[in-house]
């Protein structure tokens, strides 16, 4: 039975889990929530519902890597597609950006992310949510695990490929160092 009440993911979950990797330090919700330009609230709720999907553990204060790649490489771009729209301005992004621009390099018309300070040109991808190109623009790592999402969100099989691999090496890479 349909349970009204039940939490699902919301897309900025995924940000939220992505920005916990990327601290060196200790994090702290104020702190997260002012990187990603969410309120402390928005991240507290957030890391409930990982938590409920298994992608983080709140007793250790870890996100739950194994499953968090399994979500992304297999799973996002069913829950959390994009709608390719129009042309703007904006920040690269997918295939576009670090660290996939180097291997698709003929791109005619690059994925971005819609921001009035962008200076790029290009096809629209939906961002998670609307402030996650600033939150990006500030940490370049936390950039890198976006614009990968975002491969895996809305690419053709091939490039998915792609950012899987990078993708895993990355987690195998976090995975080592938190042992």
């Amino acid at each position: 039975m349909y349970n009204m009440y039940m939490q699902t993911l919301k897309p900025q979950d995924i940000a939220v889990l992505l920005k916990i990797l990327v601290i060196e330090a200790g994090w702290t919700l104020a702190g997260i929530s002012k990187e990603l330009f969410l309120s402390a609230s928005e991240v507290h709720a957030a890391l409930g519902r990982a938590q409920k999907a298994g992608l983080f553990n709140s007793e250790q204060r870890k996100v739950n890597i194994s499953a968090l790649e399994e979500f992304l490489v297999h799973g996002i771009r069913y829950v959390f597609y994009t709608s390719n729209s129009g042309l703007t301005r904006g920040m690269p992004t997918s295939i576009a950006a670090p660290p996939l621009n180097n291997q698709f390099s003929d791109l005619e018309v690059p994925p971005i992310w819609p921001h009035p300070l962008g200076s790029v040109r290009g096809y629209v991808v939906d961002p998670l949510y609307k402030r996650l190109p600033e939150a990006a623009a500030a940490d370049a790592k936390l950039y890198m695990l976006l614009a990968l999402t975002d491969a895996l969100r809305e690419s053709s099989p091939r490039v998915r490929s792609a950012a899987a691999r990078v993708l895993h090496d990355i987690f195998e890479g976090l995975r080592t160092s938190s042992k």
